[in-house]
């Protein structure tokens, strides 16, 4: 869809210290680049990769044919928030997986973003990061490998702000707060997560936002990743997300109710100060 995009230096450096330190591109992918001659300047004209280049030089990157193995379904229906040359950003409703878990598995949010994709005449399309399938919410998808790269490395090192919205059990006397809590598997159930010392590093921070009769509303945001972390840890301090039966919450028709309605980054390309929202729970 995108096979050609430009890039423009706000700093003196090469190209190779552009993609291999700042980017952190991976060797595999900075050789393919190097040997298609994929990038040049606005005339076409490839570029010495380790000549420094002045701040303000634009930069054309013609990448290389990537493609994902997503089948897709005949349409998109999935909303879509966001939208650029390098990212796309959807809202994911609630009781959809993010991805198959087998090859020819559909009914995923990713089939669904390959329906847009090659729509538009694209063929790459990665989700950056991942909602659990009962939680609804903003969906972050790269749309060629570098962006996936770099999403990947900026989640890592916590440059991507993920906020959640929650009903949770009891009324909160705390008006905010962090869970830092290691998080590994249960023995005893094969989806189920629990705190545990030998588990993964996991921190949650939550805010009150609106106290209810029986429940309070929280704002939640993650400086790790860990699988089911937020209802992990609000079961822990005792209270569990609405919904929820498998961490102990009170069970709900329309299963548990926690929805990622914030996204906020510095694009690694535009260098735009990004604050992406849905509050509309799907």
């Amino acid at each position: 869809m995108f096979e050609k995009w430009t890039y423009k230096l706000n700093e003196s450096m090469t190209i190779e210290q552009l993609l291999r330190e700042k980017w952190m591109v991976s060797r595999k992918a900075i050789h393919e680049m190097r040997m298609a001659k994929s990038i040049t300047n606005l005339s076409g004209e490839p570029l010495r990769w380790n000549e420094p280049l002045p701040p303000g030089t634009e930069l054309t990157f013609h990448l290389p044919d990537a493609s994902s193995s997503y089948i897709p379904e005949e349409e998109c229906k999935l909303t879509i928030i966001f939208e650029d040359e390098h990212c796309l950003v959807v809202s994911k409703p609630k009781g959809m997986p993010t991805h198959p878990n087998a090859p020819n598995e559909t009914g995923t949010a990713m089939n669904e973003v390959m329906a847009y994709i090659k729509n538009y005449g694209g063929e790459y399309a990665e989700h950056a990061h991942r909602l659990d399938s009962g939680t609804s919410g903003l969906l972050l998808i790269a749309k060629h490998p570098i962006a996936k790269g770099v999403f990947d490395r900026m989640l890592e090192e916590k440059k991507i702000v993920r906020t959640y919205e929650a009903e949770v059990k009891g009324q909160l006397k705390k008006d905010e707060g962090t869970v830092n809590a290691a998080i590994g598997r249960d023995r005893h159930h094969p989806t189920r997560r629990r705190v545990s010392p030998s588990g993964q590093n996991a921190i949650t921070h939550f805010r009150k936002i609106k106290v209810l009769k029986d429940s309070t509303i929280v704002h939640v945001t993650l400086e790790t990743g860990r699988t089911h972390q937020i209802r992990v840890h609000m079961s822990h301090i005792g209270h569990p997300i609405i919904g929820d039966t498998l961490y102990g919450g009170p069970a709900q028709p329309d299963g548990y109710r926690l929805h990622a309605f914030k996204l906020e980054f510095i694009h690694p390309f535009t260098g735009k100060h990004l604050v992406i929202e849905d509050m509309k729970k799907q």
